[in-house]
């Protein structure tokens, strides 16, 4: 039986998963990133659901790094957050 290791790059290798790998760190960082918002308002999932117009369901599923957002939820949480949305778009770094 092969290790975790063996198993993920063997699944790199195939058409598309790097990609994928890319949208499920970008959701993972942008659910961290809010429920710590959340958190330094001393918020509850539910009280952010509600000032953004969401389900508690979907609050914890965006933090936990389950959903790739749009932009205009990204804009209704971070209005709930009192914090500014920002998007851009910046030269890879080197690994």
């Amino acid at each position: 039986m092969a290790d975790w290791r063996q198993l993920r790059d063997q699944r790199m290798t195939e058409p598309g998963a790097e990609d994928a790998y890319d949208a499920a760190r970008i959701a993972f960082e942008l659910g961290r990133s809010v429920r710590q918002a959340r958190e330094e308002h001393g918020w509850s999932q539910t009280r952010l659901a509600e000032a953004a117009g969401m389900t508690q369901p979907a609050v914890a599923r965006f933090e936990a790094g389950g959903t790739v957002p749009t932009i205009p939820v990204l804009e209704r949480l971070a209005h709930a957050l009192d914090l500014e949305l920002v998007v851009r778009l910046a030269p890879r770094s080197a690994a």
